[in-house]
């Protein structure tokens, strides 16, 4: 990690965040675990969790965008495999949803706004 580095990153599994996940126990359960103070990066780097972000228009490290856009459009080609599946729990409508969501998702992170 790079003492002078100025860029905003996102967490390597940017689709499953740490945070997210906390959130999630901590809504459930009442829990909250602390938080890493470093994350690896979808750029390859270790930096401070605070110098992240799962928002196109703050990510700043052009190849961690280009990292999320490619996690974004991948589940989104889960989500649809999944939706598509016999007796999947998840009807195909709202796998089609979902899987747009992450499609616009990864266009904002291809965009150099990322708004």
């Amino acid at each position: 990690m790079g003492e002078g580095d100025p860029h905003i990153h996102v967490e390597v599994k940017v689709v499953r965040s740490q945070a997210a996940v906390r959130t999630v126990l901590a809504a459930t359960f009442g829990l909250a675990g602390d938080l890493p103070s470093t994350v690896a990066t979808g750029c390859g780097l270790r930096v401070p969790y605070a110098m992240t972000s799962p928002r196109p228009d703050r990510v700043t490290c052009l190849a961690c965008r280009e990292h999320a856009r490619a996690e974004h459009l991948r589940l989104a080609d889960e989500i649809e495999r999944i939706g598509g599946l016999p007796g999947s729990p998840v009807a195909a409508a709202e796998a089609r949803q979902a899987a747009a969501r992450h499609r616009t998702l990864a266009e904002r992170f291809s965009s150099g706004a990322g708004g």
